[in-house]
């Protein structure tokens, strides 16, 4: 039986990684960190087409060594949509391969992480004033794909205890 995957999804600072993390620790599983984080502190110059494609196979591969590691479920920290989004609103259109893989590459529950919590700084984010233009398109692509997600909300332990109860539901 194949391993659900759980997708945790949402404009910049909604707290995905921290999500992540305790999501894994919850369900004693382990989480697949966003790649694209990591890749894009190395970068010396303004990411361009390549480095979206670098992203995007970085993501992936990523996920695929860490699904032989999951009990009962993968959860993932953000997906490779993200480099479609960022490479529309910077290059005004997304790598083919990346449009042709996005069907291949379903998950079983999105939680779509809401824009409630206070916008933190970090030098990796880029657009604290188009957080509800990001959540539009975040929405439109995951309808786009079909996808069932569960909008999460709520401030502390509400937002986590939130995240829980859409993924023992979709358990259930």
């Amino acid at each position: 039986m194949a391993i659900p995957k759980i997708a945790i999804v949402g404009p910049e600072s909604t707290g995905k990684s921290t999500m992540s993390a305790y999501l894994a620790k919850h369900y004693h599983t382990v989480w697949v960190p966003e790649f694209a984080r990591d890749y894009c502190a190395k970068l010396t110059e303004p990411c361009t087409w390549q480095d979206e494609i670098n992203m995007f196979y970085g993501q992936l591969n990523l996920e695929a060594e860490m699904l032989p590691l999951a009990n009962d479920l993968l959860i993932c920290d953000t997906t490779f949509i993200t480099v479609k989004i960022w490479s529309d609103y910077t290059f005004g259109r997304t790598p083919q391969e990346v449009l042709d893989e996005l069907p291949k590459h379903p998950y079983d529950l999105y939680l779509l992480l809401n824009i409630d919590l206070p916008w933190e700084e970090d030098p990796l984010r880029d657009f604290p004033h188009m957080r509800e233009h990001f959540m539009e398109i975040w929405i439109k692509e995951l309808q786009a794909l079909d996808a069932r997600y569960v909008l999460v909300s709520g401030m502390g332990d509400d937002r986590y205890e939130n995240a829980v109860k859409a993924i023992d539901e979709f358990i259930r």
